[in-house]
């Protein structure tokens, strides 16, 4: 049976450079893009895309409608359809202004990828995402051990997420030099660091406490004293593997290397939060947990804009529309105390009117500093 197209092989081959050179896209974005269309191939007998018909995009929506997912044994889930579908849909945009498929192809033959407006919107949907509280995250440093070298490490790895909520693959390829205790900065160099969309910022100690701030101290001071690391030696490094006298793999302790990737990282989320009896929350939500402790604390729309920042996003929109949605739990508090505030009479004046000069001039502001 075919596994390939020659012809296929070599459109993709150009689409990939296309997508990698010209529209900047990660290796990673690139690699989910190849997969949604091999696997498009593979509904579709791995025909020539030069003979491609409107009722291959129809069947190809109809197949993934049907398929259930080898884990979980569910139907696909709506934003894994649409994101496939609008893979193809670009794919075959680009395909139609191509020499040699022009004859072949239009560009609204694309459209058929379209995913129904029903399934896009309940793929768009925003659902509330498990934020982890202060409280709980407090609880997991406080029963993690810190005996041996790794358990150093573990504890000081989730200690550092939560005081400057940088991402999981970033922790992975920072080094001593990134951090200055004595400023109580992070750099974020593109150069050295994974940083989403390889972006350098300069990262604050987020205001949560000494206690945290403490942890990462003493494992920095840890590795400088007593490891005699010095500024290019990981910051948090990998396990050592070896070989054990069994014949097994066992953990030889810390090995003076960057982690390859954040799979261990996250390992070590799950495994900290499993044993203080809770259930887990990954590196990332703690960007979340970070957001909703912002909205709490900022005096201004200028302090916002600093933490906003501070998570590496140049836009505070992003903040507010990504992680700064209110959770069920608040947003019912918030309306609660709403109701309660209900009055008449005195009690009404009491409260007062809505300030809207302040807070229209709040805005200008705000909006004049980022047009800045």
């Amino acid at each position: 049976m075919r596994k390939h197209h020659p012809e296929n092989e070599r459109t993709k081959r150009r689409y990939f450079d296309f997508l990698k050179h010209a529209k900047r896209l990660a290796e990673s974005s690139v690699d989910q893009v190849a997969a949604a269309i091999a696997d498009f191939e593979a509904a579709t007998g791995y025909r020539d895309f030069r003979q491609f018909r409107i009722e291959w995009a129809q069947k190809y929506k109809r197949q993934l409608a049907e398929r259930t997912n080898v884990e979980t044994g569910k139907p696909l889930a709506k934003a894994t359809i649409s994101s496939r579908l609008a893979a193809m849909k670009a794919f075959f945009q680009w395909l139609a202004e191509q020499p040699g498929f022009r004859s072949k192809l239009t560009y609204s033959d694309a459209e058929y990828f379209n995913a129904s407006a029903n399934d896009d919107r309940i793929a768009k949907a925003v659902r509330d995402k498990p934020v982890a509280s202060i409280e709980q995250i407090q609880r997991v440093l406080e029963s993690m051990p810190a005996g041996s070298d790794i358990q150093k490490r573990d504890r000081a790895l989730i200690a550092f997420t939560f005081l400057t909520g940088a991402r999981d693959n970033a922790l992975a390829s920072m080094s001593l030099k990134h951090v200055d205790l004595a400023r109580r900065t992070v750099f974020q160099d593109a150069r050295d660091v994974r940083t989403k969309n390889r972006k350098t910022f300069t990262t604050w100690f987020f205001p949560v406490g000494a206690d945290v701030e403490a942890i990462v101290t003493e494992w920095i001071s840890w590795l400088e004293k007593e490891k005699r690391w010095g500024p290019g030696d990981p910051l948090f490094p990998a396990t050592k593997v070896t070989l054990g006298l069994s014949g097994g793999f066992e953990n030889g302790g810390l090995d003076r290397k960057h982690w390859k990737s954040a799979a261990a990282i996250r390992t070590i989320f799950k495994t900290a939060f499993e044993q203080a009896g809770l259930p887990y929350f990954n590196p990332h939500s703690f960007r979340n947990t970070l957001t909703m402790l912002g909205e709490r604390i900022c005096p201004s729309p200028e302090a916002f804009k600093a933490w906003s920042q501070n998570l590496g996003h140049e836009h505070v929109a992003t903040t507010f529309t990504s992680y700064g949605a209110v959770p069920g739990h608040r947003q019912a508090e918030i309306f609660d105390q709403l109701r309660s505030r209900q009055t008449t009479g005195a009690a009404a004046e009491r409260l007062g009117p809505l300030d809207a000069d302040t807070i229209a001039k709040a805005v200008v502001a705000a909006l004049s500093r980022h047009a800045a």
